[in-house]
């Protein structure tokens, strides 16, 4: 019996692209997992990649989908993929905001409801300080608990270099899924 191609890296992401893309019905990560020969932790962590390439890629109850592209971005906005333990989240705050980036939202793929966004709305450290005490005081969990710490944030700032310089930062701290 022949052995399963392992697809890797940028090859397994562009795989995933072309799957999705070829296909109109959702692909569930199962399905996709099975395809490229990996677990669907690791098609969880492409699409999130996938993502934050802006790549306009859906995860519903049924499974991925790929949408038509959001036209009305902002010149200075990006979405980036993270992980990190719920300890580190203030951390991660304080990088962007002192990069003068604003923290539009979070968004991670939940198993059985998709694709699930909230606001966060935070650019400074006293709205930092501000969100972190309204979810210890609640005893509410941040979504990124709900899928191992993976999620995204879409940012903005007034200038690309200001976004650069914080995502190059995130980097250099360990917090960017890459």
């Amino acid at each position: 019996m022949a052995e399963k191609k392992k697809w890797l890296g940028e090859e397994r992401r562009k795989r995933i692209l072309t799957l999705l893309q070829e296909r109109q019905e959702p692909q569930t990560g199962g399905m996709l997992a099975e395809e490229v020969n990996v677990s669907r932790q690791v098609i969880v962590q492409d699409v999130s990649l996938l993502k934050a390439q802006n790549i306009p890629i859906v995860a519903t109850s049924q499974g991925y989908i790929l949408t038509s592209a959001d036209e009305g971005t902002l010149p200075f906005s990006r979405v980036i993929a993270c992980k990190h333990s719920p300890e580190k989240t203030e951390e991660e705050l304080f990088i962007l905001v002192d990069h003068g980036v604003l923290v539009k939202d979070v968004k991670v793929e939940h198993p059985v409801y998709g694709d699930i966004t909230a606001s966060v709305m935070v650019n400074n450290r006293k709205e930092v300080k501000e969100f972190i005490k309204k979810i210890t005081s609640t005893k509410a969990a941040y979504l990124s608990e709900l899928t191992d710490g993976v999620h995204l944030h879409t940012l903005e700032a007034k200038s690309g270099e200001d976004l650069d310089d914080a995502i190059a930062e995130l980097r250099q701290a360990g917090f960017l899924l890459d």
